[in-house]
């Protein structure tokens, strides 16, 4: 491929493996440059209404003058009622980030039934020659990229779905964390930790070394 360079890249994901869902189910795209920071933050607001509230807070005041609409936005997304799904989707280097939102908004937002779906979303890329005149064809490449959909919903889901996981409890995981930490610190020592054993070894050294050398001075008279 030295005789080429890359002119475009079109990805093609795959089409949502949840059907039947509610038409105002929000589906989170999650990139390898998305800040977790904004996609949690517009999850959480579909999700939960503390955070829509927070949400509301943070937002500028709209300019005079040019803010109704701004403002009528603001009161539509206010009366707009909580989602009871939500879909978290990526690709490639993303899928990781994707997993880590959803394990966090299941924290956030308690008794979430979780689906998820592993596929493949196909990128098509096109070659062009460096040289046009060479000869040479332009070239199309079709890669697959492992993708990831992750459906969170409050109504219980189909048991019997691969990849299903039902509402999980975190407060037993969390306690034994608490109880290893406090055992640990009662002991003074971390794990694996041996304490040195022959206290007086350094004193017995001395003791050699001044036996060794308790006869006559060196340089007294014989």
């Amino acid at each position: 491929m030295e005789n080429y360079s890359k002119a475009r890249t079109v990805e093609q994901p795959p089409v949502c493996p949840f059907p039947d869902l509610p038409p105002d189910t929000p589906e989170v795209r999650v990139k390898d440059g998305s800040k977790i920071r904004n996609l949690l933050r517009y999850a959480l607001s579909r999700m939960e209404a503390k955070a829509r509230a927070s949400e509301e807070e943070d937002r500028p005041p709209p300019e005079e003058g040019g803010g109704g609409e701004a403002a009528e936005g603001q009161k539509e997304a206010a009366a707009r009622p909580l989602c009871s799904h939500i879909i978290f989707t990526a690709s490639g280097k993303g899928v990781s980030k994707a997993i880590t939102c959803a394990e966090i908004v299941k924290r956030r937002v308690k008794g979430l039934h979780q689906l998820t779906k592993l596929l493949y979303s196909t990128v098509v890329e096109v070659w062009e020659p460096l040289e046009p005149t060479a000869g040479l064809d332009s070239l199309t490449v079709n890669r697959n990229l492992p993708a990831i959909w992750i459906l969170l919903s409050r109504e219980p889901l189909d048991i019997s779905q691969p990849g299903y996981q039902p509402p999980g409890r975190y407060d037993l995981l969390w306690a034994q964390s608490v109880s290893k930490e406090e055992e640990r610190g009662s002991t003074g020592q971390r794990p694996g930790h041996k304490r040195k054993k022959g206290g007086g070894g350094g004193g017995a050294g001395r003791g050699r070394g001044a036996g060794r050398h308790s006869g006559r001075p060196r340089d007294a008279p014989k």
